[in-house]
């Protein structure tokens, strides 16, 4: 294949997924003006609620009956918890703040009704959005520094609160000592493994290293020639992922990356050995490709040793474990580099979008409430997604929860560039050149030139 048919396919799948990504899930938003009962406590009343003007500058006495707006773009467990926690919030604060939420079907149609209300009005109080969204907006002066708010002796969450977040969390949205949003939600993608099936293999631990991984993948390949049928010759393994998230965290587990500063690079040493010992996988059967809709299904067949996924699917694999039949002990591991392991995290952010002093502060307290351990609480027992407090525990969690948990010390969020929405879709397209047209290894190097040059002109765009 030559540069130029590469760069060719390059474009033409980068223009599929901005398309499919720009896509609305939901072409209008839904709406809950009437919020269902709910039943409950009060919210608590802060210990140090204030009896004069605090020094954000709002009276207290100003917040009575303030009505937000609130966008989101939550989906399944969450968008229902969420609805449930703002009916309460509505039901029982005691300043009588009302909270108006739209859901949106996807972040990528959240964005642009998000930009739209910024140039006509009506832009929302609150956003649930990606932090490379929120940093588009901040680039035009919209989103307000919630440092303030944080460190407000009257309103603030407190000094000890910080510390209680994983760091990873709070770091992604901090830019220049501005806080831009505090941690909505956070995932991340792990290799999906199964214990009983290495164990019979002749392995008594994950991979902790790519070497390692190397091993077990060919193993579990190895032992399906060793019967007469050449048909299932290329299972076992690892089922090849190219979703943007796994292919970053392998560039990192290597040692790699996506940007110098505030510029993107590709092409890299540590970068080229993690997308060579890749495709050495695939072209050595120890990896392969799957036309099945999900990873799952194989997983559970025993058909891959391995495969990648969200912990939101978590509950996706084991549902297709108990319909096959399939009792084998299984667990989620990070993505196993040279040296050690990594784990990238991600997820949407709440920011304050700028409008009067009083609204700002009145979508401050219903953040801040939302972030309390009881909620948060409720949050991780109903979506099986990370705590975002070290002390907050899913006492009914799986074992694959607290495997996932226990590997947050090995977290590592994504770039803090606003052009990262568009770009990372290059890392995905990238991915996809190099395994479904069978790049040759050597080969590689004019994929990352290209991804390289593919990046400058989004950025430039």
């Amino acid at each position: 294949m030559t540069i130029s048919s590469l760069r060719s396919l390059l474009h033409v799948l980068l223009a599929v997924m901005l398309l499919s990504a720009c896509s609305p899930g939901s072409p209008t938003p839904t709406s809950t003006p009437d919020l269902p009962a709910v039943t409950g406590t009060t919210v608590p009343t802060p210990a140090n609620t204030p009896t004069q003007t605090p020094p954000i500058g709002v009276d207290p006495a100003a917040l009575r009956g303030v009505s937000l707006q609130v966008w989101q773009a939550f989906s399944g467990a969450a968008s229902d918890v969420f609805v449930t926690q703002v009916a309460r919030f509505n039901a029982f604060n005691e300043w009588g703040i009302v909270v108006t939420q739209a859901g949106y079907g996807d972040y990528t149609t959240l964005f642009e009704a998000v930009n739209t209300a910024l140039e006509s009005g009506g832009t929302p109080d609150l956003v649930a959005a990606l932090p490379e969204q929120t940093l588009s907006w901040n680039a035009s002066a919209s989103v307000a520094d919630l440092t303030p708010y944080l460190g407000d002796p009257a309103w603030g969450l407190g000094s000890d609160m910080p510390a209680a977040f994983p760091p990873v969390f709070w770091a992604q949205d901090n830019l220049d000592g501005k806080q831009l949003g505090v941690p909505a939600q956070r995932s991340a993608r792990f290799l999906f493994y199964n214990k009983t099936w290495a164990h019979e293999l002749g392995f008594d631990s994950p991979p902790a290293t790519a070497d390692e991984f190397r091993q077990q993948a060919c193993a579990a390949n190895a032992s399906f020639r060793t019967n007469l049928s050449p048909l299932d010759d290329g299972y076992g393994g690892w089922i090849v992922d190219t979703d943007w998230q796994t292919t970053y965290s392998w560039l990192l587990a290597f040692g790699g990356g996506v940007v110098d500063g505030n510029a993107y690079g590709f092409r890299t040493d540590p970068n080229l050995a993690a997308l060579q010992f890749l495709k050495g996988l695939y072209d050595d059967h120890c990896a392969w490709l799957s036309t099945e809709p999900t990873p799952f299904d194989p997983f559970a067949a025993r058909s891959a040793l391995f495969v990648s996924g969200d912990l939101a699917q978590a509950p996706v694999a084991e549902e297709a474990m108990s319909r096959l039949k399939n009792n084998d002990e299984w667990t989620l591991v990070p993505f196993p580099g040279p040296a050690g392991s990594v784990l990238v995290t991600y997820g949407p952010s709440y920011s304050l979008l700028r409008s009067t002093p009083e609204k700002q502060l009145a979508a401050w307290l219903f953040t801040r409430w939302l972030l309390s351990p009881e909620n948060q609480g409720e949050w991780v027992e109903s979506t099986g997604l990370f705590p975002l407090f070290h002390s907050v525990i899913d006492n009914s969690a799986s074992p694959q929860w607290e495997a996932a948990v226990g590997d947050l010390s090995l977290a590592q969020g994504v770039p803090q560039l606003a052009s990262w929405r568009k770009v990372r879709y290059v890392l995905e397209d990238g991915t996809k050149v190099i395994f479904q047209t069978d790049i040759p290894v050597d080969q590689i190097p004019s994929i990352l030139t290209e991804m390289d040059t593919t990046a400058k002109e989004l950025v430039g765009k």
